[in-house]
């Protein structure tokens, strides 16, 4: 039987699989990038990826260093251009936004924290994190939400998509079933409440319907979300790949990761035509851990790792992947929310020595 695992997107869907990865092909490599030219702290390394930083709120700048550990001590040749942006922390601007878009636009990759988005209104509906994915047009996020050996809640693998507005409704149908077609999934089901939104989920289970025709192969289903939920909790190795809209997405995704472990665990990455940015799968921004030392630094860890395949960096992806997860099955080391008494720096050690050459 399927483990239980998952991805998530900016138009969204579940999947079940049992070997979840990165969409590339979507993204374009940044190797051809030159380093971006913004005025961001840089470690300058000839010959090295150039990647955007953008450590976000919360736990962000914690789990940001970690990676950052991990990376120096697995000798990966990557370059990160830090960038700051944070509604909460006051370092929000048109300015800051500007210089945050030119180094994502150069470099083509990214990797972020979460950008909190607070709930007073500010004049400005958008937030910065919202206007920063439009103007990029990430049109797919991915979650990957799988259960990892030696930690599971729950077994199997999920995989989810989410939509952002009506009128990206067939191209992420579109994505689902090639998502489906590439990964080998047999089944997708689209996730609606046109039994009450009649235009905008109808318009959505539409577009699925019809683009569902062109893949005469994959099988095609639909789910009412209230009964998808409960499904999900139930069953869910009868899934394959989910597509929903925007709202039910957020949720099914946060659900699904409560499945395998919480937000600690699940990586997640959200793509355009051109630019890809990996990042936590439940974006959360941990507040109450700031400071302690405390935060799972599991999910930006494994995001870190697709990014590097990403970047077809296949050897210090596997390599990086392949240490935290023995860490977790070892079991010695867990952080709390993992139920045991270890600190971050407690992890980033242990991960660091687990790196080896993946495969010797």
């Amino acid at each position: 039987m399927a483990s239980l695992s998952g991805v998530r997107w900016l138009t969204r869907a579940l999947v079940s699989s049992s070997n979840p990865g990165a969409w590339r092909g979507l993204g374009t490599s940044a190797a051809a990038h030159a380093a971006s030219r913004s005025q961001a702290e840089d470690v300058r390394v000839e010959g090295a990826f150039p990647v955007t930083m953008l450590p976000g709120d919360g736990v962000g700048p914690e789990l940001m260093h970690a990676v950052k550990e991990v990376f120096k001590a697995a000798a990966v040749p990557v370059e990160f251009q830090e960038h700051h942006l944070s509604e909460v922390q006051n370092m929000a601007s048109e300015e800051k936004l500007e210089q945050v878009l030119s180094s994502m636009k150069e470099n083509k990759v990214a990797i972020i924290g979460k950008i909190h988005t607070p709930m007073e209104y500010k004049g400005e509906l958008a937030s910065y994190d919202m206007r920063l994915r439009r103007k990029l047009d990430l049109f797919a996020n991915v979650v990957h939400v799988k259960s990892l050996p030696g930690y599971m809640s729950a077994r199997g693998v999920i995989e989810c998509l989410k939509i952002v507005t009506r009128a990206k409704s067939q191209r992420i149908a579109k994505f689902a079933f090639d998502y489906a077609t590439k990964k080998g999934r047999s089944k997708v089901t689209a996730v609606h409440k046109a039994n009450i939104m009649k235009l905008g989920d109808g318009l959505f289970l539409q577009c699925c319907e019809e683009v569902a025709e062109l893949y005469p192969k994959i099988k095609f289903e639909t789910m009412i979300i209230d009964n998808c939920c409960m499904q999900l909790v139930q069953n869910p190795y009868q899934f394959d790949v989910l597509v929903m809209p925007n709202l039910y997405g957020n949720i099914i995704d946060n659900l699904a990761a409560g499945l395998v472990g919480g937000a600690g665990v699940v990586p997640g990455e959200s793509y355009s035509a051109e630019y890809a940015v990996f990042e936590m799968g439940a974006r959360h921004p941990f507040a109450q851990a700031v400071g302690r030392n405390i935060a799972n630094p599991t999910a930006m860890l494994l995001s870190a790792s697709n990014m590097l395949r990403h970047l077809n960096l296949e050897y210090h992806s596997n390599m990086i992947a392949d240490a935290v997860k023995k860490v977790i099955k070892v079991g010695k080391v867990r952080t709390r929310d993992m139920g045991g008494y270890s600190t971050t720096t407690d992890f980033i050690k242990s991960v660091i020595g687990h790196l080896h050459p993946h495969g010797s």
